[in-house]
């Protein structure tokens, strides 16, 4: 049967790989990958730093065509080579539908996408703007989380697949509840989510599935099952409990 989403599958190559003792094919989140078979709305892979979570992201998003450092598939600036190889190794299973719209946020990279805009806005061109498509306002004059949330709320405009490399990192909680209900918003139109993050918040989306990276592997888990709630779960219960053992 042919997928209706956009991307059902990511496969990494694995009679291509040429040894899994050398990055980026070494770390846990690549080492024991085949198949990730991706939710039609909404897909979490989490994991603690270092897993690779954010390798296997960037890859996803280079292979489906966005540029390495962020933004939309019209992209191509480069501030500097950093990305892995993995891309290369991995095959996306496409479905019959062209989405419509497109983004890859990537934290860390934030600050040159938003100064990539603002350079090209200052080249003379006969079209409005780029600026325009993410509220009007340079995303350098804003802070770092309204930057962020402008981003999602303008720029994305559903029917669309979105790559999310950890989007809470600039987010108070707050914003981060306001981003579910943005995300919800996108699914019913039609959109499709992969996202990386550390936010119990976020990963409590109910139509969602939840992999988690850890050195055995990359398992599908529930939300109550990641160590993200567990933790977190477990601290706000008793905070002087846990504040207890961790201080004594």
């Amino acid at each position: 049967m042919i997928s209706t989403q956009y991307v059902s599958q990511v496969r990494l190559r694995v009679a291509d790989v040429p040894g899994f003792d050398r990055y980026p094919f070494s770390l846990p989140a690549v080492r024991h990958l085949d198949v990730l078979d991706l939710h039609p709305k909404v897909t979490f892979i989490v994991g603690e730093n270092g897993s690779g979570k954010s390798t296997l992201m960037e890859a996803i998003a280079v292979s489906f065509g966005f540029n390495a450092e962020g933004g939309t598939r019209n992209f191509g600036f480069g501030t500097r080579a950093s990305h892995s190889v993995l891309h290369k190794y991995l095959r996306l299973s496409k479905g019959i539908r062209q989405p419509r719209d497109g983004f890859f946020l990537r934290a860390e990279s934030f600050f040159n996408l938003a100064t990539e805009i603002e350079k090209l806005d200052a080249e003379p061109a006969p079209a409005p703007p780029i600026i325009n498509s993410y509220g009007g306002k340079s995303l350098h004059e804003q802070s770092h989380g309204e930057s962020f949330f402008s981003l999602v709320m303008h720029r994305f405009g559903g029917k669309g697949f979105y790559v999310l490399d950890e989007p809470e990192a600039a987010l108070s909680p707050q914003r981060q509840l306001s981003l579910l209900t943005r995300i919800h918003d996108l699914v019913k139109d039609q959109s499709q989510f992969v996202i990386t993050t550390h936010s119990p918040i976020l990963m409590a989306y109910p139509d969602a599935v939840i992999y988690q990276c850890t050195d055995t592997g990359i398992h599908q888990v529930t939300y109550e099952e990641t160590e993200h709630f567990q933790v977190m779960h477990d601290f706000v219960v008793n905070p002087k409990r846990m504040l207890d053992i961790l201080l004594e």
